[in-house]
């Protein structure tokens, strides 16, 4: 099939397309790596009367350390981030999930913006983004502002973004001490979008107490979630006193929009979601404290 006709806009500046997405409304759509948007318009899944490419504005590119955090521009490719030694020395959780989306093919073109801004729960970035307490930049033509990623995942491939913004970078915090971090998911096949995904951000104190523990999932509902009942009954408690499978269950008990699907039901993913928090949970444990 081909996708629908429509106007084709390469703007030389994010001014000149946040002005075009003001112009244009909810006809158009941004066109950042296309490797989910252009299958959708082929397949006439889904149709506008203008695109917008911004797949070539330099300054929406690139990794930096800042203060506290790496700012990471939104048209970014996830390839550019695999290969960043400061993405995996400063947020190794950005890194180790990299490697889990698609194919290296997809990742040549895949952008960090367009993967947060296109919102599938199932995807890696938004869950990481979410557990590392991430802030998304952010404009439209009259102006500019800063999300938190708790408010910026809306709805099933839904953001906070109005028509005439545009996500312009993502910053990560960066965090210190004893720290541990792992993602873990199952797919059927490699490359394909997980059935049920978790990534643990975890600190411990001196004393081997959680200082703070963040979880987050991916594929287990209409949004990425944060597992807020198994964080909380990991607050303070002696990481040799956890009881990974338990950790699991807390983090599938309060769920009620499991997807069930022809890749696995409901009851199937609960399951599956707890063996990957229980797993993610215990290496992002033994790295931690150092094993």
């Amino acid at each position: 099939m081909k996708p629908a006709a429509f106007d084709y806009h390469r703007p030389a500046s994010a001014e000149e397309a946040v002005q075009m997405l003001a112009e244009y409304g909810d006809s158009a759509k941004v066109l950042a790596g296309g490797q989910s948007l252009v299958p959708m318009l082929t397949l006439r899944l889904a149709a506008f009367e203008h695109l917008i490419d911004i797949g070539r504005l330099a300054p929406l590119q690139g990794i930096e350390r800042r203060a506290g955090g790496v700012r990471i521009g939104a048209m970014t490719t996830q390839a550019a981030i695999e290969r960043s030694t400061l993405v995996a020395d400063a947020i190794p959780l950005v890194a180790r999930a990299t490697p889990f989306i698609g194919h290296f093919q997809i990742r040549n073109r895949g952008t960090i913006g367009g993967s947060c801004a296109h919102a599938d729960p199932a995807a890696e970035y938004p869950a990481v983004l979410l557990a590392l307490e991430a802030e998304f930049e952010v404009m439209s033509a009259t102006g500019r502002r800063v999300v938190q990623a708790a408010e910026f995942f809306a709805g099933l491939w839904t953001t906070v973004l109005a028509d005439d913004e545009l996500l312009t970078a993502v910053n990560v915090p960066v965090w210190e001490g004893r720290c541990g971090f792992a993602i873990e998911e199952f797919a059927r096949r490699h490359g394909d979008f997980a059935i049920a995904g978790a990534a643990v951000a975890l600190q411990l104190g001196d004393d081997d107490r959680v200082r703070r523990c963040h979880v987050a999932l991916l594929g287990l509902g209409m949004t990425p979630e944060r597992a807020a009942e198994a964080e909380r009954a990991l607050n303070g408690i002696r990481v040799d006193e956890v009881d990974p499978d338990e950790i699991g269950r807390l983090a599938m008990e309060p769920l009620e929009s499991i997807p069930s699907d022809v890749h696995g039901s409901a009851g199937y993913r609960r399951q599956v979601g707890a063996s990957v928090v229980a797993k993610a949970w215990r290496a992002a444990a033994k790295e931690a404290r150092g094993e």
